[in-house]
């Protein structure tokens, strides 16, 4: 590696090792173990020289928080995590309650939407969305608080159920529309709450 002395390259290369395996980057401790350094103070003085030539950094104050860095790091663009709060039905409604069970990491450049603190994730289920090519599988990325529009695709609670489907008004009332000819279309018998509007896809590939 370049600029690095043969020393601060296997250290680096060892940072990296048990970063890879264990999840997590080694103790000062466990450098100077690791390569018979008769105080910490030795790995201390490598590590600063690695963040220095910039192959290594750190959060300040916080343990095991070295990051390695690589050539494509410049290029790494923003990422945010978006909670995700179980299912929902691109089919039948289904009433039942979702609980949180854990986030989407994504790029908010590669899906042309900045999100916000009221932001969230659901997994799809069902057919009745291909239409507008939202698949079994798919995470959809939803908005709650704007209100929906003629068109807009949202998840919905229609009469204590929930569904993601088209939102439609027809002569002042609005309904939700299945995106497949084999799905009615929905009308509320008492209540229609919108509870997201859908702002993003995210795929898995192969999938």
């Amino acid at each position: 590696m370049i600029d690095l002395t043969k020393r601060q390259r296997q250290v680096l290369e060892y940072v990296q090792s048990v970063q890879q395996t264990a999840g997590a980057t080694p103790t000062l401790r466990e450098i100077a173990a690791r390569f018979g350094f008769k105080s910490s103070r030795a790995s201390a003085d490598h590590l600063d020289a690695l963040k220095r030539k910039g192959f290594i950094t750190n959060d300040p104050g916080k343990a095991r928080s070295l990051r390695i860095i690589t050539p494509l790091a410049k290029l790494r663009r923003t990422l945010v995590d978006i909670p995700l709060y179980g299912t929902i039905p691109a089919g039948f409604p289904q009433g039942r309650e979702q609980d949180a069970e854990g986030c989407i990491s994504v790029d908010v450049a590669s899906i042309g939407y900045k999100p916000t603190r009221n932001s969230f994730a659901l997994r799809v289920t069902g057919d009745s969305m291909i239409g507008k090519h939202i698949l079994n599988g798919d995470f959809v990325i939803l908005e709650h608080g704007p209100e929906p529009r003629h068109g807009q695709i949202v998840a919905a609670l229609i009469d204590g159920a929930s569904t993601l489907k088209t939102y439609l008004i027809r002569a002042g009332k609005p309904f939700l529309k299945a995106e497949n000819p084999k799905y009615p279309d929905l009308l509320p018998a008492q209540e229609l709450m919108v509870q997201g509007v859908f702002k993003a896809l995210i795929r898995r590939a192969g999938e």
